[in-house]
């Protein structure tokens, strides 16, 4: 089995609503995000999944997100755009768009360079 991974990032502005703490005020990060793929795959050049393929998939995804304030934004449906929340929306899209060669391990989500979440199945 091959782990294809993926890193990305993208800057935006959120707040937790009903937490008691600073991160109810407005506060933006410089989110760091994780793709994990697998496959057992290999093709007759010896490549399991393009990373091409990959950044074509995740990359869209991430230009929604990126220079947002993300509590606007539709895409979370009326949730919370904590760490979690947006680890598990990116891990289904990603997932959706998959070739059916390749399956969904995990994804990590960074706010800052301390702390990180990670979602899987």
């Amino acid at each position: 089995m091959y782990t294809v991974s993926m890193k990305t990032h993208f800057s935006a502005s959120h707040l937790v609503e009903g937490y008691e703490g600073d991160c109810k005020k407005l506060h933006g990060h410089n989110w760091k995000i994780q793709v994990r793929v697998k496959t057992d795959i290999q093709n007759e050049i010896g490549i399991s999944f393009d990373f091409k393929t990959l950044k074509g998939i995740v990359e869209p995804l991430i230009q929604k997100l990126d220079h947002e304030f993300l509590n606007d934004l539709d895409l979370l449906e009326g949730k919370n755009p904590t760490a979690e929340n947006l680890s598990e929306f990116i891990y289904y899209k990603v997932k959706e768009q998959l070739p059916e060669e390749a399956e969904m391990d995990k994804i990590t989500v960074w706010e800052t360079d301390k702390y990180s979440i990670t979602y899987e199945e």
